[in-house]
């Protein structure tokens, strides 16, 4: 799976109530799940799904901003010198 359909999976199934909940309670649950994740690789447990829900959150938070997660990496990380 591409990130453009990993995005597009995300919008097809949770667009709706991503807009409805706003963009700071998309970002409050994207810091949860960050929270998650740090705990999880802490504990060393549940890494991956953390990942994955991380993944998730952030592709809700660019779709309510309409922001293309894969455009925007390739415009900041593959053209040119990649940021430190």
């Amino acid at each position: 799976m591409e990130i453009r359909e990993a995005q597009e999976f995300i919008e097809k199934t949770y667009g709706d109530k991503d807009r409805a909940r706003g963009i700071h309670a998309n970002l409050v649950w994207l810091g949860e799940e960050v929270g998650e994740l740090f705990k999880a690789v802490r504990e060393d447990v549940g890494i991956e799904e953390e990942i994955a829900d991380v993944f998730a959150w952030l592709l809700s938070v660019a779709n309510v901003l309409d922001i293309d997660v894969e455009s925007a990496f390739r415009k900041k990380y593959l053209s040119g010198d990649p940021p430190l």
